[in-house]
């Protein structure tokens, strides 16, 4: 039972990831990239109008993203806790608590759990990286563009919009360069997620109010359970992020 109800200590470590988790779940690139990917999609397919002057294709598009949006994370949810509990009986049960590649990580499986072990996690890693790197740099793409008002779009050609796929390029050979330098990847990535942690909150609070007024959001404001949903996730972030910088504080 300890494995679904694990011993928690309350400091700097435990807060920090806590926090990091909460940072990949609700990271604040994801506000970016489905918002720009369902309006290039509906501009594409002529619903961008029709979503306004046509309430039928306007609900049948909220129900679509709805569907989309609590499929996904669920998916997505379910899996973390699997990574996190086969992390655990794996190689924290075996002394292994400090891995700073994925190379280390692989290698570390192999004499725990044998050769299949070690290709599933060497296949499961180029898997989420050739996913999750366009995602990831799109994400920045997209948000520099809305900042300086560059066209921005995946459908359009990289002449025709060079700054756009420059950002993603230079995110890409930015992340290339991480690898072969002394940072250490996996820790690179777990204080990035520990950063969108609390940064998310902020740009949670100002998504909320916007999805409930009815001056932005005209007939699509946020139903109240989702509103109440998403005050709740964010007080719950602002609390673990807090409790980090106070961690933070009493040990320095």
């Amino acid at each position: 039972m300890e494995y679904f109800f694990p011993k928690i200590a309350f400091n700097l470590d435990t807060t920090a990831v806590i926090v990091g988790i909460f940072g990949t779940t609700i990271s604040p690139y994801l506000f970016f990239w489905q918002a720009s990917q369902e309006v290039e999609d509906m501009h594409i397919q002529g619903k961008n109008g029709l979503l306004l002057d046509t309430e039928a294709v306007g609900k049948m598009e909220i129900r679509r993203i709805n569907w989309d949006t609590w499929s996904g994370m669920l998916y997505s949810n379910v899996a973390a806790y699997f990574i996190i509990l086969a992390t655990a009986i794996t190689l924290h049960a075996a002394g292994i608590n400090d891995i700073n590649t994925a190379v280390q990580a692989a290698t570390a499986l192999r004499p725990l759990a044998g050769d299949f072990a070690y290709l599933l996690f060497a296949l499961g890693i180029m898997s989420v990286g050739l996913i999750g790197v366009p995602v990831l740099a799109g994400s920045g793409a997209y948000a520099l563009s809305e900042v300086f008002g560059w066209r921005s779009s995946l459908e359009d050609s990289a002449r025709l919009d060079w700054r756009f796929y420059s950002v993603i390029a230079l995110s890409v050979l930015g992340a290339l360069v991480i690898q072969y330098s002394p940072i250490s990847p996996m820790k690179a990535l777990f204080w990035s997620a520990v950063i969108n942690g609390v940064v998310a909150v902020p740009l949670m609070v100002a998504i909320l109010i916007l999805a409930s007024k009815a001056s932005v959001m005209g007939r699509y404001i946020a139903p109240k359970s989702i509103l109440a949903i998403g005050w709740l996730a964010t007080a719950l972030m602002a609390t673990a992020a807090v409790s980090m910088f106070y961690c933070l504080t009493v040990k320095s």
